[in-house]
C-alpha cells in the first residue's frame, strides 16, 4: 500500500511530495497532463516562500535560475499603488525572486525526484473512495491504487474536491483578463509610452518585454467566457488591445495564450477523513499581489510534516487537524486582500476615491508595513495560545556563531535552539535536533521550532518545554532497553 497519493504535480503537489519524502513517506504524485505546461501564471516568489526554500537547502538552485529584485530598488504594488517598501523588513531575504512558474515547478519536481518520490504523468484521477484503513483512487485507465492518505493538489477545478463533495463557496468571476506571450512588432519605445499612459487608469493592462521582441501581454477581456478552459485566440488579443490601448502593437507569433478570472472561493473543509486539500484545490482568488503560487507552497510546507507524523505513527492528537485550523484563516485573509485589491483597480469613480484614500494611508509606515507583511506572508501568526511574542510566528533566519539557523533545518525536523545549554529534548531525538549555543540576533533563552519554522515554544523552563514537546511531537520514544533515545545535538557556541 502507498503511504500518500498526491493528485496534482504542480508546485503545491511536488513541494508536498518533497516534504513527505524527508520523513521517509512513500509518496506517489499523479499528474493528468502528459507534459509540463508552458503557461506562466506566476512570475516569482515572495519573501516567505524564499525563506521556505532556504530552510530546505533549495535556495541556491532557485537563485541560479531567477532574478533578485531588492525591495529597496523599486516600489511594491498593493492594487498597483506604487509605494516604497518599509525599512528593516523582518527577514534575512529582503527581495522578491523573479522566476517563471514552469521553472519553479521543474526545480521542485527535480528535488522530489532526488528524494525518490514517484511521479507519474498522464495519469488522471477520476474516482475515489475511503474507509477506516485507507483511500482507493481510480484512474481514467481503470487502474485502482490504494493509499493510507490522499491529498488533492489538483487546482481550482479540483476533481478531488468535487468527489469529496466539499463546498466551495464564494463568488464567480465578474471580470476576465487575457494573458499570453507573443512577439510585438511595435518599437519598444512606443510600447513603453503607450503602456505608461494606459496604466494611469487601467491597472489590468501591461506589456512586459522578455527580449528578442517577445512580450508578456495582459489585457482586460470584453466579458467573461462561458467556457474558460478554452484559450483565447490571437484575434481576441488584438481586438482587446485596440479597444483598451488604441493599438494592437502588431502582436503575432504567440507562444501561448490563456485567460483568467477573478473568482474567489474557499473550501469549507481542508480535510475529509483520509483525504485533504491544498493549494488551488482549497482556494482560488484574483492574482493581485502574486500570492497564489506562494500560498500553495506554504500550504504544503505546513501539511507535509504533520501528515508524515500521522503516517509514521508519532503524531499527537489533533496535529493533522491543525492543518485546517492554521491554513484556512490564512487563505481567508488572502482572499480578503485580493478582493480589496480588485475593487481598488476598478476604473469606477467610487473605487477610485477609495484608492486615493488607501494611497494616502499607505504613506504611514505602520499601514505600509502591515500590507507588505500580508502580501509577503511574513506576518502570518498561528494561534498557539498565550505566550511569548514569538509564539506562532515563523522564525526569521538568524546568524549563529557557526553558520545560520536555516542551515540546521534542511532535514525537515523540529529544532530546539538553546542558548542556556541547560535544556534537553531527550526522548524526542528521532524528531527534533538540539542546537546549543548563542545568537546575537535572538533575545530569548531558547526557542522550539516546528519543522515549518514556526515557534512552538520560547523560554527556559524544562518542564514547560516537555509539555510543548509532547503537544507538537507526540510521546517520547525509547531505545531498545526502554530508556529515552539519545539526543542529536549540535554545538553552535
Amino acid at each position: 500500500m502507498i503511504d500518500v497519493i498526491v493528485a496534482g504535480g504542480g508546485p503545491t503537489g511536488v513541494m508536498l511530495a518533497s516534504e513527505l519524502r524527508l520523513h521517509g513517506v512513500h509518496v506517489l504524485v499523479l499528474e493528468k497532463e502528459a507534459e509540463p505546461t508552458r503557461i506562466v501564471r506566476s512570475l516569482g516568489l515572495h519573501v516567505r516562500s524564499i525563506e521556505v526554500m532556504d530552510q530546505r537547502g533549495l535556495l541556491e538552485r532557485f537563485l541560479a535560475h531567477g532574478q533578485q529584485y531588492p525591495l529597496g530598488d523599486y516600489p511594491h504594488n498593493f492594487a498597483g499603488i506604487d509605494k516604497p517598501w518599509p525599512d528593516r523588513l523582518d527577514t534575512a531575504h529582503p527581495y522578491i525572486l523573479g522566476i517563471p512558474q514552469p521553472i519553479t515547478v521543474r526545480l521542485l519536481t527535480e528535488r522530489a525526484t532526488e528524494l525518490s518520490a514517484e511521479i507519474r504523468r498522464g495519469c488522471e484521477l477520476v474516482g475515489l473512495s475511503q474507509d477506516d484503513h485507507g483511500v482507493t483512487a481510480e484512474l481514467a485507465d481503470g487502474t485502482r491504487l490504494r493509499a493510507h492518505y490522499l491529498v488533492g493538489c489538483d487546482g481550482g477545478r479540483s476533481t478531488v474536491r468535487k468527489l469529496l463533495g466539499v463546498g466551495f463557496p464564494g463568488e464567480s468571476s465578474r471580470v476576465e483578463t487575457l494573458l499570453g506571450e507573443m512577439e510585438v512588432a511595435a518599437p519598444p519605445e512606443t510600447v513603453a509610452e503607450v503602456v505608461a499612459e494606459v496604466r494611469k487608469t487601467e491597472k489590468r493592462f501591461g506589456l512586459a518585454p522578455f527580449g528578442e521582441g517577445v512580450y508578456r501581454v495582459v489585457v482586460p477581456a470584453e466579458g467573461v467566457a462561458e467556457n474558460r478552459t478554452v484559450p483565447p485566440t490571437l484575434e481576441e488579443f488584438r481586438q482587446q488591445l485596440r479597444m483598451v490601448a488604441g493599438t494592437d502593437f502588431g502582436v503575432h507569433s504567440p507562444r501561448w495564450l490563456s485567460r483568467f478570472g477573478d473568482a474567489t472561493r474557499l473550501a469549507e473543509r481542508y480535510r475529509v477523513g483520509r483525504v485533504l486539500l491544498a493549494g488551488d484545490a482549497a482556494h482560488v482568488h484574483p492574482p493581485m499581489g502574486g500570492q497564489g503560487l506562494n500560498l500553495g507552497i506554504q500550504d504544503a510546507f505546513n501539511l507535509g510534516w504533520k501528515l508524515a507524523a500521522e503516517v509514521n505513527g508519532w503524531a499527537p492528537e489533533g496535529l493533522l487537524a491543525s492543518y485546517h485550523t492554521e491554513r484556512h484563516p490564512v487563505a481567508t485573509d488572502v482572499l480578503s486582500n485580493t478582493r480589496a485589491q480588485m475593487e481598488l483597480v476598478s476604473t469606477e469613480p467610487g473605487p477610485q476615491s477609495v484608492r486615493r484614500l488607501v494611497s494616502e494611508l499607505m504613506d504611514f509606515e505602520e499601514v505600509n508595513r502591515y500590507l507588505v507583511e500580508k502580501i509577503t506572508a511574513i506576518g502570518v501568526r498561528y494561534d498557539f495560545g498565550e505566550g511569548h511574542d514569538l509564539l506562532g510566528r515563523r522564525m526569521r533566519d538568524v546568524g549563529l556563531k557557526q553558520g545560520r539557523l536555516y542551515g540546521l533545518m534542511h532535514g525537515g525536523r523540529g529544532l530546539l535552539l538553546d542558548q542556556t545549554g541547560r535544556l534537553s529534548v531527550t526522548g524526542w531525538a528521532d524528531r527534533i535536533d538540539h542546537a546549543v549555543g548563542g545568537s546575537e540576533e535572538l533575545d530569548v533563552p531558547a526557542v522550539l521550532l516546528r519543522p515549518d519554522g514556526h515557534v512552538a515554544w520560547a523560554g527556559d523552563d524544562q518542564a514547560d518545554l516537555r509539555g510543548q514537546l509532547a503537544r507538537w511531537f507526540g510521546a517520547p520514544s525509547t531505545d531498545r532497553r526502554g530508556r529515552p533515545g539519545n539526543v542529536a545535538e549540535f554545538d553552535i557556541s
